[in-house]
């Protein structure tokens, strides 16, 4: 299955479902940077949106937020959860973060969450003086569970991508650029719903952060055998662990 096609798939979840429990050991958090920068007149524009349920609860009120996927399903899902919230300050559309069609030199903040991103394009559309900020999942999240599969999601590319998108970010021009590692625990309550969790998101599944979703990698079964060892070595207090590895940009036009 595609990426595209995945999330066309699951269109109608969110993370919620899987009651996960979670630790941050790292102070970085995005939506208190976020809540920092902006104002009631910012313009943000969100990127790989999915859903729409972080933008909904917990992105500021201000003057216009923009969330943007290149799921139809998803974007279709977003705006059956912005009817309900009552927002008004948020709309969503379906758009490609690689061809990107906003104006230049329009937002004040633009935020990335755990998508592929073209840091020129989005230097182009920010204000000077505006603000990109980049969550991302690393090339060593969950390693306790790629190392038992053999296998998973950035498992076998050379570079992390941490340092690509930091490289990426500094070459398309923006200032103050920093790169921060976050680590974080989730622990979940039974292996149903880790199992479950395993499932749909392409933790163990051969994808390659760097070529993207050029290959077939999202599976429908798991290896109950090897899922056994990783349960039995990473259960606390009856809980399932996780350990999982980010990191977080933050640049300044």
């Amino acid at each position: 299955m595609k990426e595209l096609e995945y999330y066309e798939e699951i269109k109608d979840w969110d993370f919620s479902m899987f009651e996960i429990e979670s630790e941050s050991l790292t102070k970085w958090d995005l939506y208190e940077i976020l809540k920092k920068l902006s104002n009631k007149d910012s313009k943000i524009l969100d990127l790989g949106t999915g859903g729409g349920e972080k933008v909904i609860e917990r992105y500021p009120y201000c003057a216009e937020i923009l969330g943007t996927d290149f799921s139809e399903g998803m974007i279709e899902t977003a705006n059956k959860n912005l009817e309900k919230s009552g927002r008004s300050n948020i709309t969503f559309r379906l758009m490609d973060n690689l061809e990107m069609n906003v104006p230049d030199n329009y937002f004040d903040i633009v935020v990335a969450r755990n998508t592929v991103t073209d840091p020129k394009q989005i230097y182009k559309c920010l204000k000077p003086g505006g603000y990109l900020l980049i969550h991302g999942v690393d090339k060593d999240d969950c390693w306790g569970l790629k190392m038992i599969f053999g296998k998973g999601q950035g498992y076998t590319d050379s570079r992390p991508i941490s340092i690509i998108d930091y490289e990426n970010v500094i070459n398309a021009g923006f200032k103050d650029v920093e790169l921060v590692p976050l680590h974080e625990r989730e622990y979940f309550k039974n292996k149903y719903l880790f199992k479950s969790f395993l499932k749909k998101v392409p933790i163990i599944d051969s994808f390659s952060e760097i070529e993207g979703d050029n290959k077939d990698y999202f599976s429908e079964e798991l290896d109950d055998e090897l899922l056994e060892k990783y349960i039995e070595d990473n259960t606390y207090d009856g809980k399932i662990r996780l350990l999982r590895r980010y990191y977080g940009i933050t640049a300044k036009k």
